[in-house]
């Protein structure tokens, strides 16, 4: 086929197209011009930042028919026989699919062998952490005392899994991420030379996108290209790489902050019912944060703005929200993204970030100052009566005490669906708390730290789900557990199994978990103990005639009664 990818036509082939490196290509051209390069290099840095193009230019330009230059010719036979290849003293290996020590003792027993073409012999061993240990070893000896012809250059990813003896004996340079400004600047060269039509914000995605690889952003660009139809806009980035637009994350951050629970929920699941990727979701969502955070800060440092733009409904935003609860949403936001990393059910993870955020701060809801402090004066003061009341009744009890009148019972419906559609079982409830001991409570209480430890390492979804969440009463069969949030108790329920089976393991025995958020349990404890109270003030013993013959004749003074 003649078609190429961008990334490939558009490979580096001199210094000066190596993007955002300039501390590293510099050094390298000055080493050149002055013929006092090493004989071994470690390139190592993150994918696509350009360590396998600069080797290959480096390659080129020692070896060049003009040196010692700054920039190879790309003109000369040496040049263009280095660029496609053709000329074997320029070695390119794969470590990853040539670990073994013999692949390392064919490269020693060739490398005494002087270059056929070129002036000097030029290995580019890529990926070379791959490597084995005794491959590492055979290279060893050759890399402290090389032929004069000869150089290497290792480039890799990972250069912590170097030995620190082959490390020793190069040169390392360190690629950094591409600045997204790096990246744009590349960008606009390779649409201007396509003649390809592409917004400014569709490459402002594109380069945040890609994290610092310049390879990545323009298989992104290649991707998007296809995808549009003439020009590349934002909407074509944000379907190809699964991204949000910015007036959806305005619209998720602005309900969470006015505590708007159900849009911000629903917003969610809509995200991932069109097919958005749930993990950039919540790396766009921090990264919009972050902007959100800088721009309140320093609204000056519009230009510093990464993931969002400077528009009317950013700035309302930043003007609403306050820069604690921004850092605060940032925290739990990177804790979720962490999270989702190792389970299958990421939405979950997202879903109780959002709670967190939306619920943590109630500010709106905080008395004023005069009028907390005048609550505090008038408890102390109703406080004090009581006192009075009751250190009366000591010194003055009551004979005869009329039974208060008898009040019916409020009775509660068997179930009741919560906003979130999770009915609780108040009959089951009710059952345990006809049977429930404080010792059994305080067993569960006990062991629920190292259960919730123990669940966290065996399912760490079901984990999620009862996190927040404490036992409130127990029996010897069941227990009573008050969640945070009502939806909680609904996603439970897809874990019941899971969460009763570590429990028993740690408490040694079965006990079922019956689930009913922290507001409604309150109600139903609170009605519980008032039927209990009616209960025992309306029953009286039943008084014998006979000794109520006998007060009347000698008063309660003289009156004693046995059984």
């Amino acid at each position: 086929m003649s078609y190429q990818a961008l990334y490939r036509v558009w490979r580096p082939r001199q210094f000066a197209d190596v993007a955002g490196q300039t501390h590293i290509t510099r050094t390298l051209q000055n080493a050149i011009v002055q013929e006092k390069f090493s004989h071994a290099y470690v390139f190592s840095g993150p994918r696509g930042t350009g360590k396998t193009s600069a080797a290959k230019i480096f390659a080129k330009a020692i070896n060049c028919e003009q040196r010692p230059v700054k920039e190879p010719c790309n003109e000369c036979a040496a040049c263009r026989g280095i660029q496609d290849g053709s000329i074997s003293d320029v070695i390119e290996i794969d470590a990853a699919s040539n670990t073994s020590v013999e692949d390392i003792r064919d490269i020693r027993d060739k490398v005494k062998y002087a270059s056929s073409s070129v002036p000097y012999k030029v290995y580019i061993i890529d990926e070379v952490h791959m490597i084995s240990t005794s491959a590492f070893n055979a290279l060893l000896k050759t890399l402290e005392e090389p032929p004069p012809h000869v150089v290497f250059i290792l480039a890799t990813t990972e250069p912590h899994k170097i030995p620190l003896t082959i490390l020793s004996r190069c040169q390392r340079f360190d690629f950094k991420p591409i600045s997204n400004q790096a990246m744009v600047e590349r960008m606009h060269t390779v649409i201007d030379a396509e003649n390809i039509s592409v917004s400014a914000e569709a490459m402002e995605t594109v380069a945040l996108a890609a994290e610092g690889g310049m390879r990545d952003a323009l298989s992104i660009l290649d991707q998007a290209i296809s995808y549009s139809e003439e020009t590349v806009e934002l909407d074509d980035i944000l379907a190809v790489t699964g991204g949000v637009s910015q007036g959806i994350l305005t619209e998720m951050v602005q309900a969470m902050h006015e505590q708007d629970v159900q849009h911000a929920l629903k917003s969610l699941d809509q995200l991932i019912q069109n097919g958005k990727d749930p993990g950039r979701f919540v790396y766009d969502l921090i990264y919009f944060m972050r902007d959100l955070l800088l721009y309140k800060s320093a609204p000056s440092l519009e230009g510093l703005l990464e993931r969002a733009r400077a528009e009317e409904s950013f700035r309302v935003l930043a003007e609403a929200v306050s820069t604690d609860w921004v850092q605060e949403a940032i925290l739990q936001l990177n804790q979720c993204q962490q999270e989702i990393k190792w389970t299958n059910n990421p939405k979950v993870f997202i879903e109780i970030a959002i709670l967190t955020i939306t619920n943590r701060h109630h500010q709106a809801q905080q008395p004023a100052a005069g009028e907390d402090s005048g609550e505090v004066s008038r408890l102390t003061n109703k406080l004090a009566q009581l006192e009075k009341e009751v250190n009366l009744l000591k010194e003055n009890p009551a004979v005869h005490a009329q039974p208060a009148p008898r009040r019916e019972a409020r009775r509660q419906a068997p179930a009741r669906g919560t906003k979130n559609g999770y009915k609780i079982p108040y009959d089951r409830i009710r059952d345990v708390l006809k049977e429930a001991a404080k010792p059994e409570l305080k067993k569960v209480q006990s062991e629920w730290a190292n259960f919730l430890n123990k669940l966290k390492t065996t399912n760490a979804p079901a984990h999620a789900t009862i996190q927040d969440s404490k036992p409130a009463a127990a029996s010897e069969k069941a227990a009573v557990v008050a969640f945070k949030y009502d939806i909680h108790c609904s996603l439970f329920l897809d874990h019941r199994e899971t969460v009763e089976s570590v429990l028993a393991n740690v408490l040694g025995k079965e006990l079922t978990i019956i689930p009913i958020p922290e507001q409604a349990w309150t109600e139903v404890r609170s009605d519980y103990l008032n039927n209990q109270e009616q209960q025992a003030a309306t029953t009286e013993p039943q008084q014998d005639p006979l000794v109520d013959e006998a007060r009347k004749l000698v008063g309660d003074d003289l009156l004693e009664v046995h059984d």
